[in-house]
């Protein structure tokens, strides 16, 4: 399967490679099928990417990345529709808005992505806890965790990332658009 994005242009996808969001996204219903992009030319970010709109994709990342006490709780229903046993067996990301200005950049953490890697199935949660924020800032929280560990890039630090397809070789975006 290939699939044109705007940020990475055509990427070569396996069939298997597809996260399937039954409901959508918060403002984006109408979209179902996503897949996680790593971006070649940044060791922070993945993309979120749109199978069906090459201009829909949003940078995320696993909260664990820059808080170390992030907790989700979801529902039953959560559960259920992410056809998970428990949650222990879900993969988190928060989407990240980047400004202009990036050291003001935010992550949401009261509507995480949930993924069952197993079944591909995953969905935009609105969590109940109101102690997590939908804007919290990241820049300084990031730097640190650079600077803490600068032989290693902060995806390495990162266990799930695989999940996240890489970019290079075989699934390498078309350079001829």
């Amino acid at each position: 399967m290939i699939i044109n994005t705007s940020r990475f242009g055509r990427v070569e996808l396996q069939d298997t490679d597809v996260l399937t969001f039954p409901e959508g996204l918060l403002g984006f219903a109408d979209l179902r099928q996503f897949v996680l992009l790593d971006d070649p030319s940044d060791e922070i970010f993945a993309w979120l990417q749109s199978c069906e709109s090459a201009h829909i994709a949003f940078p995320v990342l696993e909260p664990e990345l820059f808080t170390d006490a992030y907790k989700a709780t979801l529902t039953k229903s959560d559960l259920e529709a992410l056809k998970l046993p428990s949650q222990d067996k879900a993969r988190y990301f928060s989407i990240v808005t980047i400004p202009d200005d990036p050291t003001q950049m935010t992550a949401n953490l009261k509507a995480p992505i949930v993924v069952n890697v197993s079944e591909k199935i995953a969905r935009q949660c609105v969590l109940q806890d109101n102690h997590l924020a939908i804007r919290e800032p990241i820049f300084t929280k990031l730097q640190q965790r650079v600077v803490q560990n600068p032989s290693i890039s902060i995806k390495d630090q990162s266990a799930g990332m695989d999940v996240a397809i890489k970019l290079g070789g075989k699934g390498s975006p078309d350079q001829s658009l």
